[in-house]
């Protein structure tokens, strides 16, 4: 988790990103930007860093060769760390690299800021932190103001929401032998070819196998293989298939380290279910080169992002939903032959 209380920008460097695909071209300022006071300062701090308060994913810089060295945003972060003199041109030389990278026709053109911070917390660390910010959407604002005994109104076109960030990464000095510490945001072409290159073709990131990452993939995993790779073996009703994915949701709620093991004998239990489980959670690290161990504290943080997209819904027609967070036995299926359509019995004690 990242904090910005005690954080304070300390350098700024604003340069434009065109689109190249589009014949557009890169324009690099000469210096610094000069911030004529505090409150410019603190409304920029407020616009780069607020998003990632509740930023829990951690990636690492990495490049596809295996060669760090070659991931050009490490190299200049590297060179502006061991040097802030080094720090106007490195600026530069990010934008730059941005510019040879989003050659998309549908990635929008838009005004690049270098920034260094300082004090920035990551995780309980108080770090000297690179952020790389870019703004792509703009707006326009309406103005009100007192005029002749009443009131004008005005407006400002193309300026900045300083509660949107679209593209940001802050890149924290520590483990740069691993790549850093890197937390990012990316609200932008969501669902469009043009989003990768943000994370993918930019940054070139990879995610921290921390409990985060461990936690969300073994949920993740078994989501999966029970809403889609049980059926090719075991024959589950919705009902049976929801039960199982309530199991292994209080299973991660009321645990605070994950055993696998332990895992599969209490939530999934079939013999046979539990290998085939683990043999899809090893096709899964296979094809992504990912290791899960058998162990690992469970991240409280991804039991909660997960468990709004386990679903407990059975959806009849469009009549009904029913919500099945306990005990499936208590509901049954059958077939009315007279009206020739199923039905649930419902099982309970007494009405809320």
């Amino acid at each position: 988790m990242v904090t910005s209380f005690e954080a304070y920008l300390d350098t700024i460097s604003v340069h434009h990103v065109g689109n190249q695909a589009l014949s557009e071209m890169y324009a690099l300022s000469d210096h610094p930007l000069v911030l004529k006071d505090e409150l410019i300062s603190s409304l920029l701090k407020q616009y780069f860093l607020h998003p990632f308060e509740k930023s829990v994913e951690v990636y690492h810089l990495m490049h596809s060769s295996g060669d760090l060295a070659l991931n050009e945003v490490h190299h200049f972060a590297s060179q502006i760390f061991e040097d802030k003199e080094n720090f106007h041109e490195a600026s530069e030389q990010i934008a730059k690299h941005l510019y040879k990278v989003a050659n998309h026709p549908n990635i929008k053109s838009g005004e690049l800021y270098v920034a260094y911070f300082k004090d920035v917390q990551i995780e309980g660390n108080l770090l000297d932190a690179v952020g790389i910010f870019k703004s792509e959407n703009k707006e326009t604002y309406l103005k009100v103001f007192p005029e002749k005994g009443g009131f004008a109104v005005d407006y400002e076109e193309n300026a900045i929401n300083i509660n949107k960030l679209d593209k940001g990464v802050l890149i924290f000095n520590i483990e740069k032998e691993n790549g850093y510490k890197v937390v990012v945001i990316d609200t932008a072409n969501r669902g469009q070819d043009a989003a990768v290159y943000w994370k993918d073709d930019f940054l070139q990131l990879k995610i921290r196998n921390d409990s985060y990452n461990q936690t969300s993939n073994v949920l993740g995993i078994y989501k999966n293989f029970v809403t889609n790779k049980a059926d090719e073996e075991f024959d589950l009703t919705k009902t049976d298939k929801i039960d199982l994915l309530n199991r292994s949701m209080k299973y991660f709620k009321e645990k605070e380290t994950f055993d696998m093991d332990e895992f599969a004998g209490e939530v999934i239990s079939n013999p046979k279910a539990i290998e085939s489980f683990k043999t899809f959670k090893n096709q899964y690290e296979d094809e992504f080169d990912t290791r899960i161990g058998d162990t690992f504290e469970i991240s409280n943080n991804a039991v909660k992002k997960q468990a709004r997209v386990y679903k407990s819904v059975l959806k009849l027609d469009k009549n009904f939903h029913i919500y099945i967070h306990g005990d499936n036995k208590l509901i049954e299926k059958g077939f009315d032959d007279e009206k020739a359509m199923s039905y649930y019995k419902v099982f309970f004690k007494e009405e809320q």
